[in-house]
């Protein structure tokens, strides 16, 4: 099964139609899983009003989430068969067509944007009207989403998604939501806080607590989680 860009949404009615509290839907998915954890990207604030800034690097977080997802694979009947939920906002721009904001510095620049006639140097004339559909989209309160349907080990992999552009600024976007046709978890991660959401067994949680190079600690969805000043 390919990856592919969805215009058919259904898969994604656990969420449209989920009546949580916002933050608590984007910040770990559906409700009605026995258990729920997070994922730190960073380690959690140690004082009010502390910044991310102040947090020192530490290697080892880096690819946290692709290590989750190789763990997620084996507590699913269905690898390759999920759904990814990808935030329009990193570059909505590309989907629509509108360059007007872009530089174009050189020739290369131009034809990337599909601008031949464009002059390096000189400011763009207005975007042309795009000729492909914009795709659609899932829809929450406060944020939009594109859907990519495909199997797991695929994840991030949206430029070679059936369907897609391929516009290369949203080759780093990481999902917003990530969950397998079986309903066994659901990682979630909104653009701000510095940890991601999953919901799953409990069985699955007390696995990922004891992950090596991953930092999972039980969570209470309901309750507020820590966040950077």
């Amino acid at each position: 099964m390919a990856l592919t860009l969805c215009t058919d949404l259904a898969a994604a009615d656990w969420i449209t139609g989920s009546e949580l509290e916002w933050s608590r839907l984007v910040g770990f998915g559906p409700g009605g899983f026995e258990a729920s954890a997070r994922l730190r990207i960073l380690p959690d604030p140690t004082h009010p009003g502390q910044s991310e800034n102040d947090v020192e690097p530490e290697d080892w977080r880096h690819g946290q989430l692709a290590r989750l997802f190789t763990v997620l694979a084996e507590h699913t009947t269905t690898p390759d068969d999920c759904s990814f939920c990808v935030w329009d906002g990193y570059d909505s721009s590309l989907v629509t067509g509108d360059d007007d904001d872009v530089s174009i510095d050189t020739a290369d620049d131009a034809a990337r944007l599909g601008r031949p006639d464009a002059v390096p140097g000189v400011a763009p004339l207005p975007a042309r009207v795009s000729t492909t559909p914009e795709p659609v989209k899932v829809v929450v309160p406060h944020r939009a989403y594109w859907l990519f349907r495909g199997p797991l080990a695929d994840v991030g992999r949206w430029r070679a998604a059936h369907g897609w552009p391929g516009e290369p600024r949203l080759s780093d976007a990481e999902p917003a939501f990530v969950w397998p046709a079986d309903h066994a978890w659901c990682v979630a991660k909104d653009v701000d806080p510095h940890w991601a959401g999953i919901g799953g067994t409990a069985a699955l949680v007390s696995r990922l607590v004891a992950a090596p190079l991953l930092d999972v600690v039980p969570a209470d969805p309901d309750e507020p989680p820590p966040a950077y000043g």
